[in-house]
């Protein structure tokens, strides 16, 4: 896989990705407007924990087949690829079907117990089949994405969030004169509504696109016994198991801990549930949208790392991980920006909440951590060390833990200290992972193409937009124009300022070109 192909690769989930968020985009703000703050915190206290049991579920198991399907075809051992496919199928059908039958004997008890706020009940109930359907396509995705396939990902991820949005808006205006408690049940419906059109769709492309095998396994790579299988699957999957679980675990108690801890700091239970959604639906809602390139860049990655370590091509490695964090920067940076110079405007015109505009800027500066924490992450997994972000995401969590527990709780400080928090949860763990990998690899990035210029690019574009902010300030435009304005010269500055310093090159310029025209 050359790194044109990678960048591919790449460019394919992330064309997808960005349809996906920008339909989502809009799905949230629609539904922060339709259910309100409260709806969308409802369903915010759930999905930590849906997403939590989704990880036990697959097990790590899509990102091993992942791998260990592109090493089998590195090697030309299409049969073997097949047979890791199918033994991890079946392993997941097992264990998603045991913990869908398990969760929803036991939502009440959970609902009892754990949740903060019990009108989640319809909610989490509506939300628990998703885990089946999910977890299996999951086990298909992973395997095209070992064959360097993006596609069939690309086209079931767009596929699902159409049938989301439009499920999830109709249901929760169908519910909404019910209740709040009913209307977020919508978001929920819409979830599983998405996921198993998509499962349907990659199940139709396995049957009819997938490849076929013409020769039997080649010489020197004999069909490996069943549990030597398990072992590399387990191998690999369980410390990306243990990583996800302990991430997702965290979610989950931010979910469980901070409407809580909100309520010492003063606020009702009402506020609480909508200060909380506030956050999750307004705040982290825009600081995680950039990601859709990080997040397409580690998938892409993993396989990526992986086929040229089989290969033991250091040099190739090292290329595409300095490609893959001077991406990252180069997106991350100039976000920062935006949320430093315009969180306020930005939430209030998009959502109608300036209010959350307080925690994104706090968040800002957290952004390019968060990108690079996705992307070195990645890059750990495909070179078989899904144990380093492991690790380091347990370091990282006892500041995240710590802060959300004292700081939230303090009169006046509240949502704010949860951002601070988390946001010293993103610079702890990307920079630990960071020297993780430069250790692993010996790599020497060129910190003046991928990180000096980004960040003096970014610079310019912050100036230039606090200046056009003041500037536009007495001329009373509406707030879209407005934002509108400040975002384009934003833009602009910051291309055109990484275009004079050589941040990016005639031969990017190119590369765009010839995966436009692919």
């Amino acid at each position: 896989m050359s790194t044109r192909s990678l960048l591919y690769g790449t460019f394919v989930l992330l064309a997808a990705s960005i349809f996906n968020r920008t339909i989502g985009f809009i799905y949230q703000i629609m539904m922060m407007r339709l259910i309100k703050p409260e709806g969308v915190g409802l369903f915010s206290m759930i999905f930590p924990v849906y997403v939590m049991m989704l990880v036990l579920a697959t097990m790590g198991i899509p990102v091993a087949v992942s791998k260990l399907v592109a090493e089998e075809v590195a090697r030309n051992n299409l049969p073997g690829a097949y047979r890791i496919f199918k033994i991890s199928l079946a392993l997941i059908a097992a264990s998603s079907l045991f913990l869908t039958c398990s969760l929803l004997a036991a939502a009440p008890f959970l609902i009892d117990h754990f949740f903060p706020n019990p009108d989640v009940f319809f909610c989490f109930v509506s939300l628990v089949p998703a885990i089946l359907i999910v977890s299996l396509c999951s086990a298909f995705r992973g395997f095209f994405q070992g064959l360097q396939r993006m596609t069939p990902t690309a086209v079931t991820q767009a596929a699902e969030q159409v049938v989301r949005v439009a499920a999830g808006l109709s249901i929760a205006w169908l519910l909404l004169p019910r209740g709040v408690q009913f209307a977020s049940v919508g978001i929920s419906l819409g979830v599983v509504c998405g996921e198993l059109v998509g499962f349907l769709i990659i199940i139709y492309i396995y049957l009819t696109r997938r490849p076929r095998i013409l020769s039997p396994s080649p010489p020197d790579s004999p069909e490996a016994p069943l549990f030597e299988c398990l072992g590399r699957i387990f191998s690999l999957g369980v410390p990306v198991t243990l990583t996800r679980f302990i991430s997702t675990g965290l979610m989950s108690i931010d979910a469980l801990i901070i409407p809580r801890r909100l309520l010492l700091a003063g606020l009702s239970l009402g506020e609480a549930t909508a200060t909380y959604g506030q956050f999750v639906g307004i705040a982290e809602a825009l600081l995680f949208t950039p990601g859709v390139v990080t997040i397409a860049l580690a998938t892409a990655l993993i396989p990526a790392v992986s086929e040229a370590q089989a290969q033991n091509r250091v040099c190739l490695v090292n290329s595409r991980i300095q490609e893959a964090v001077r991406l990252t920067v180069l997106v991350g940076a100039p976000v920062a920006a935006v949320f430093l110079v315009l969180p306020v405007d930005l939430c209030q015109v998009l959502f109608g909440y300036g209010s959350a505009g307080e925690a994104l800027f706090i968040l800002a500066v957290s952004g390019p951590f968060l990108y690079l924490q996705q992307t070195t992450t990645g890059i750990l997994q495909g070179l078989g060390r899904a144990d380093i972000p492991f690790r380091n995401l347990l370091k990282a969590s006892v500041v995240k833990i710590l802060g959300i527990y004292y700081l939230t709780s303090i009169p006046g400080f509240g949502i704010k200290g949860t951002a601070v928090s988390l946001g010293a949860t993103y610079v702890v763990m990307s920079m630990l992972n960071y020297r993780n990998l430069k250790k692993i690899t010996s790599l020497n990035i060129d910190r003046a193409t991928c990180i000096y210029k980004p960040v003096l690019a970014s610079a310019a574009a912050a100036l230039f937009m606090a200046q056009l902010k003041s500037f536009l300030a007495p001329l009373f435009l509406p707030g879209p124009v407005s934002l509108f304005l400040n975002l384009a010269g934003g833009a602009l500055t910051y291309l055109f300022t990484l275009y004079l310093t050589g941040g990016i090159s005639a031969e990017d310029i190119r590369r765009v070109k010839l995966l436009i025209r692919r």
